[in-house]
């Protein structure tokens, strides 16, 4: 009995959950078809008329809502009474095709609606670390020709010094004065010195592209997190990325490492040293010795300075970047790992009616199983026993009824012999017909 009144409690409710039924698939269909409408106007905008755009959506919006409230309806009316596993199995296979087929058609245009500005704005916001990135590199790249200024500024000071004690007690050929070797130091400490301000000078420039990036990033960063319309920032920001490019790229073309390379080159490869101008051949071949001194420790220091500019020069150069702007449809598939709760919200509303499916496939298997427990009689409704009745009352009635009318028909036999004598007389014995019969 209890499991009488748990198929008949369970039949019962699915009778009542009916229309519940039907009215939650059609709410989850038509959030479904909304925000499919929303992604598709996004996806649609500027690509014709406002009017062309708007039915084009609301066509497309409503075939889909009209298509998940059809699929779900025929599952959730066919799966829980098929029996036989293998078309079981078939339908299931059906449902997860179906299901796909909404993800594709539905799902990502949900998505889409749900968080597509929060995706271009992430875009926004991905597209500046990169570009502050290239900014900084590129920045330090053009200031790495600043750390030759020790070196340069010891070189000259180097020069400059043997020139002067040179001038004034002869330190390093003997003799005092502006001789042959004076010149060369003095020359030498000119060329350092000139590197030193070709340095200095690209440093201002440096400094002044560098602020010129910071305050395109600035307005970037301002852009990303502003209010208002994604689509019109988005805009914007692509005309600042196109100035911030320019700053980069000037930025890489301002280095001076090129330059201190080749002159560091000069340095070594055009090395001119003055002829010996002393009085006395002691003096001239003093100052030979020492010049050739001279021309040993330039080529030591041209091939140091060449050594650093070469690593500068070897540093990676900063990749061209792009700014390319994308539709809120396209962000949400691009950064779709970062907007994994968005997904979740746009899939449910699409598949959500598979619970239910599965609920109904549950609940009709275990009605069946209570029913195929039960014999005949624990079958029987009380609808059933009250129709069994009252046809029982009918032919009870009817038997009654034929019973008179035999009484009454015997009774008026029975009171006139003459009728039953002539009624007698005048039927035939069947076998006697049959002879008759030609």
């Amino acid at each position: 009995m209890s499991q009488l009144r748990s198929a008949r409690a369970l039949r019962g409710h699915i009778a009542r959950l009916d229309m519940m039924t039907r009215f939650v698939l059609a709410t989850l269909a038509l959030a479904s078809g909304v925000y499919t409408y929303l992604g598709v106007r996004g996806l649609l905008e500027g690509s014709g008329g406002a009017t062309l755009v708007f039915f084009a959506a609301i066509i497309y919006s409503v075939a889909v809502s009209v298509g998940i409230y059809g699929f779900w309806t025929y599952l959730i009316r066919f799966v829980p009474e098929i029996r036989d596993w293998p078309a079981r199995v078939m339908l299931f296979a059906v449902m997860a095709l179906g299901s796909l087929m909404i993800i594709a058609m539905s799902s990502w245009l949900n998505a889409a609606a749900l968080a597509g500005s929060a995706a271009v704005e992430q875009h926004l916001a991905t597209t500046l670390e990169g570009y502050t990135a290239d900014l900084d590199q590129a920045n330090s790249n053009a200031m790495g020709a600043l750390s030759l200024l020790p070196d340069l500024q010891r070189a000259e000071q180097r020069f400059a010094r043997l020139a002067q004690d040179e001038r004034n007690s002869g330190a390093l050929t003997g003799t005092s004065g502006s001789g042959s070797v004076v010149q060369l130091l003095t020359q030498m400490s000119a060329q350092m010195r000139e590197l030193q301000t070709s340095i200095l000078a690209s440093r201002e420039t440096v400094s002044r592209l560098f602020e010129e990036g910071q305050a395109h990033l600035a307005t970037m960063r301002g852009l990303v997190s502003a209010p208002g319309p994604v689509e019109e920032r988005s805009d914007k920001f692509g005309q600042e990325a196109v100035a911030l490019a320019g700053v980069i790229a000037a930025l890489q073309q301002t280095s001076v490492a090129p330059s201190v390379s080749r002159a560091a080159a000069d340095l070594s490869a055009g090395f001119i040293a003055p002829v010996a101008d002393g009085r006395t051949p002691d003096l001239a071949g003093r100052q030979d010795a020492v010049m050739a001194t001279v021309r040993e420790a330039v080529a030591q220091q041209s091939k140091a300075l060449s050594e650093a500019a070469a690593e500068i020069l070897a540093l990676p150069k900063v990749p061209e970047r792009r700014y390319v702007p994308l539709t809120a449809a396209d962000a949400v598939v691009q950064y779709a790992g970062q907007f994994i709760p968005s997904w979740a919200g746009a899939i449910s509303i699409d598949l959500l009616p598979a619970v239910l499916v599965g609920i109904m496939a549950v609940v009709h298997a275990a009605m069946r199983r209570a029913e195929e427990e039960m014999t005949e009689a624990d079958q029987v409704t009380a609808a059933d026993m009250l129709r069994a009745l009252e046809l029982n009352s009918a032919l009870a009635t009817r038997r009654r009824a034929l019973e008179e009318e035999q009484a009454a028909a015997n009774d008026d036999g029975a009171g006139s012999p003459d009728i039953r004598t002539a009624a007698a007389e005048n039927v035939t014995p069947f076998s006697e017909r049959k002879r008759q019969d030609p």
